[in-house]
């Protein structure tokens, strides 16, 4: 894949209301988000950008950020509390529709069985039950965001 098709992938992904895309081909590797990550400060995004433009982007290049985001997942994983992981890959709905309220918000009690979210694949909705009683101390996604599976959603206490 060369860097004018990469351009527009990103053009088409900035044009479209996914949160995340990734693309998969001979090996390498795009990930794309519009979700915010307030840990990487702006001069690094657009120094990576910046070197992108210049350098053809080779696999030994993605299998490094990849091993950079299972770090981060790790050190995430070590933080207080169970991780409650994605069952599924697909997109989080925190509510039952977008009139209601939330399943589950930080600080509520949960009880073994009770739904934390939705999880829609392929027009089914899978529900994601909380796997024991405890306290929500986190949600780690926002509502519509694209979950891959594995990927950590609530922290229960």
């Amino acid at each position: 894949m060369n860097l004018s098709e990469i351009k527009d992938l990103m053009s088409q992904f900035d044009e479209s209301s996914l949160r995340e895309f990734s693309f998969k081909q001979d090996g390498n590797e795009l990930r794309f988000s519009k979700n915010e990550r307030q840990d990487i400060p702006v001069s690094a995004q657009a120094s990576a950008v910046s070197e992108l433009a210049h350098h053809a982007v080779d696999a030994s290049e993605l299998k490094m950020a990849s091993a950079l985001d299972q770090a981060e997942l790790r050190s995430a994983q070590t933080a207080e509390g169970d991780l409650v992981e994605s069952p599924l890959v697909g997109v989080a709905y925190l509510s039952p529709t977008p009139e209601k309220a939330k399943f589950v918000s930080v600080g509520d009690s949960v009880k073994k069985g009770q739904t934390l979210m939705i999880i829609e694949a392929m027009k089914v909705m899978n529900e994601v039950p909380a796997p024991r009683d405890g306290v929500v101390v986190d949600i780690l996604v926002a509502n519509e965001d694209v979950v891959e599976y594995g990927q950590g959603l609530v922290r229960i206490k």
